[in-house]
């Protein structure tokens, strides 16, 4: 029989590997995924008055400005649909896409401290935070599915239900393809955040340069008639695949060419590759150092 000797020392270390992700413990650990939910998405909007009803107010306040700005003022078409359903539904993707990379951008720095008590895996912050991010869009979807409605029987637009109907079972794709880009984004730029704290001032400047990037305000088609030989340059910007995709479902727009929408999708997977390995190789020893 062995006997501890007290001049042994036992060294704790974390795994290191780039590749160990703790699959079991995010299988054991689910309860804790679904109560990270419920507290992100009640701390989001706690002491407020109208709470979750922002979720609905602030995509239907940016369309409205958008349509008085862009389309009322400086006349940019919206390819014959209505404008405030053309901005809602360009907001839908991205709300969802800044809402889950604003959110990741900060996992490991909010809950150090939760960190610092008590174990588990840390994937479940990201995975907790893209379940209530999807909340939030499916509340956006519903706003967008009553304007529509709405602009339907007032004769304003004759909407495609069929089109629609098939649209909303497309629409899971999209939300995967949107969450493995915002994801991937997020969890490098935690991991950065981390060593560098300027990175945590740059992200909603980031956002707001992204936006104005990404074809939100005007269709992608509009860029292709006026620049067609640097159309391809937007086509880079793995967002616009995304946002001109769900106009697309809905209301029968042209889509990006299957060419730069595989070059999105192949974006997307190997940014969230990317990022979750930084991620799982700096959430092992970051607390050592916070």
């Amino acid at each position: 029989m062995s006997v501890f000797n007290p001049t042994d020392e036992i060294v704790i270390r974390p795994n290191q590997s780039w590749l160990r992700i703790d699959w079991r413990g995010l299988l054991k650990y689910r309860d804790l995924v679904m109560l990270m939910v419920r507290r992100d998405f009640i701390a989001r909007y706690k002491q407020t008055i109208l709470g979750p009803a922002w979720f609905v107010i602030n995509p239907v306040l940016t369309s409205l400005t958008f349509t008085l700005v862009f389309s009322r003022v400086l006349g940019v078409s919206t390819s014959g649909v209505p404008p405030v359903l053309f901005y809602l539904s360009g907001m839908l993707g991205w709300s969802y896409f800044s809402n889950l990379m604003h959110t990741t951008s900060s996992a490991l720095l909010t809950n150090a401290s939760l960190f610092g008590k008590v174990y588990f895996p840390r994937l479940i912050v990201p995975i907790s935070m893209s379940i209530s991010s999807c909340i939030a869009f499916a509340i956006q979807l519903c706003t967008l599915l009553a304007v529509v409605a709405f602009h339907s029987l007032t004769g304003r637009y004759d909407a495609d239900w069929g089109r629609i109907g098939l649209a909303l079972l497309i629409l899971p794709t999209v939300v995967l393809h949107t969450a493995m880009l915002a994801l991937g984004v997020g969890l490098s730029l935690a991991s950065i955040t981390v060593k560098y704290r300027d990175f945590q001032h740059l992200v909603t400047f980031l956002l707001q340069i992204w936006m104005y990037l990404t074809p939100v305000i005007f269709p992608f088609s509009r860029i292709q008639a006026r620049f067609p030989d640097h159309a391809w340059l937007a086509a880079l910007n793995p967002m616009s695949a995304i946002v001109e995709n769900i106009r697309s479902l809905f209301f029968g727009l042209p889509g990006m060419p299957s060419s730069y929408m595989a070059l999105s999708i192949g974006v997307a997977v190997t940014l969230f590759t990317f990022g979750v390995l930084m991620y799982q190789r700096t959430a092992r020893t970051f607390i050592d150092t916070v």
